[in-house]
């Protein structure tokens, strides 16, 4: 009897390496496991989870890492639905109350086209350039769109003029990814509106348009049963932070999948049509141990970083495979400080999500690119005379402040957000986290990662690549991209099984 794509020849489970235990190589080892394959999950930090990392003490929760997701992923309201999470999901309170700082004031940005009109965030010039963009940019408007190298920056320049740039687009990305308008691709970085150029000329009446066919087609997701749960809009997190999906992934996975403190080395790939033979082996170290240990896999998931990639020894058929083709990749560097103050103390509180800091505002005295109220989303995070928040300083903005010391750290929340909130005093804890790579940047040059990706994925058999460095910076983003991965290894699989057999029928 023939053996099944998830089994081998031996009738045991097929086995697949899944290197890096992120939020993306949890979600493909679950997706894996599933399907009933013997999954392996290399780690070479102490824990699980990546980027999502909560922290309970003296009463408060913070996260620091992503502090919220959304579920505009089908994969996402596949995973809250199967791992039981949908009782543990935690919405912010007045999420639509966010702010953005105009000459050194928090301005409460406008939730809607109508309220933006009314607003004072914007002048009346780029209030007109806007109600007009849809008529300037008609579709097959082909002479005025520039090549897939164009910036962030200069996309909506095109379309909405400088002033939106300056305080609506720069204070958001670099919120949301800690880059600048100017040195993101707009291609990479927001392929969805590069797209609807193409198609609509206007992104405003793209967006328009697509909305209403959204709600005509129903989300797709990992299975089709997910496709009539009715997403929730807006951002979200879970009681005790972040860090509950990925624990509830490890959980699901089993922990004694997880090799945590493990560095793979090397990866070796025979490429031998002999269909007993596994189809990769892998050496890896672990913590403490000298010696180099050695398992075989029929597939590989990578979820590392391409400059933890471009480290590792790769051979194919007994010769190097030389990896001098992955770029070198630029990270944004950032930090992370929780502080909390007493509420007394906080003269000008605000409601809401948080506050973006434009480039700009430098020169009033601002130098964080941002601050989220944590208390003021999810009340239980602190106890109930103290406001929590969390800061974020560093970026492409100021790249070598995000590796200032706790001290002077303290200092520059201390003050923006006496500036901001009148916070007056010092905070009643400080808390500081240092990612020296916390994103990739989808630069001009990014396409040469894209390419080196795929590169790597069309020559290595049963090699495929999942993670933010592909597809988007987002946690719902990356949960996708680790179960596609898990989709083509079973798919891959597969085909090897038909493959096989069809040989078999050929002797």
């Amino acid at each position: 009897m023939a053996s099944s794509p998830t089994q081998d020849n031996n009738g045991g489970a097929k086995r697949v390496a899944v290197v890096g235990a992120g939020v993306s190589g949890l979600a493909a080892a679950y997706k894996l496991s599933l399907r009933g394959l013997n999954v392996t999950i290399f780690e070479a930090e102490e824990r699980a989870g990546g980027k999502l990392r909560s922290v309970s003490q003296n009463g408060l929760i913070w996260d620091e890492g992503a502090n919220t997701m959304t579920e505009t992923e089908g994969d996402v309201s596949y995973l809250l639905d199967n791992l039981r999470l949908r009782e543990k999901q935690q919405f912010p309170i007045s999420q639509n109350k966010r702010y953005i700082v105009r000459d050194g004031t928090p301005v409460l940005l406008p939730s809607n086209p109508f309220a933006l009109i009314k607003s004072n965030i914007l002048s009346t010039q780029s209030k007109i350039q806007m109600l007009l963009e849809p008529f300037f940019w008609k579709k097959n408007n082909d002479s005025k769109i520039l090549e897939t190298h164009e910036s962030v920056g200069g996309f909506f320049r095109r379309h909405f003029g400088q002033e939106v740039v300056d305080y609506l687009i720069d204070p958001f990305v670099g919120g949301v990814n800690a880059g600048d308008p100017e040195s993101l691709s707009m291609a990479h970085a927001f392929p969805e509106l590069w797209n609807l150029e193409k198609r609509f000329g206007s992104i405003i009446v793209g967006a328009v348009r697509s909305k209403i066919s959204a709600k005509k087609v129903d989300g797709g997701g990992m299975n089709a049963s997910s496709k009539s749960k009715r997403r929730i809009r807006g951002s979200f997190s879970f009681f005790g932070g972040m860090q509950t999906l990925t624990d509830a992934l490890c959980e699901e996975v089993g922990k004694d999948k997880l090799n945590l403190q493990t560095r793979v080395l090397e990866l070796s790939c025979p490429c031998s049509q002999e269909p007993s033979l596994k189809n990769w082996s892998i050496s890896y170290a672990p913590h403490f141990d000298k010696h180099l240990k050695e398992q075989s896999f029929d597939a590989v998931i990578m979820t590392a970083p391409l400059c933890d990639v471009k480290q590792m020894k790769i051979t194919k058929r007994g010769k190097p495979f030389v990896l001098d083709f992955i770029p070198e990749v630029n990270y944004m560097p950032l930090s992370v400080v929780i502080t909390s103050f007493k509420k007394e103390n906080v003269k000008r509180p605000l409601e809401g999500f948080g506050v973006l800091v434009p480039s700009k505002e430098q020169q009033n005295g601002l130098k964080s690119l941002g601050t989220l109220f944590s208390s003021m989303m999810f009340p239980d995070r602190a106890p109930s005379d103290l406001y929590l928040y969390t800061t974020f300083i560093g970026g492409s903005r100021n790249q070598e402040l995000a590796k200032a010391s706790r001290d002077e750290l303290k200092q520059i929340v201390t003050s923006d957000l006496r500036q901001l909130l009148g916070a007056e005093g010092e905070p009643t804890f400080v808390n500081h986290l240092y990612w020296s790579k916390a994103f990739p940047l989808y630069g001009h040059d990014y396409n040469s990662a894209i390419e080196a990706i795929n590169k790597m994925e069309k020559n290595l058999p049963g090699f495929f690549y999942a993670g933010n460095h592909r597809g988007g910076l987002s946690v719902g983003k990356a949960i996708s991209s680790g179960c596609k991965a898990a989709d083509l290894v079973v798919s891959y699989l597969d085909s090897s099984l038909e493959d096989n057999l069809s040989r078999e029928n050929c002797t």
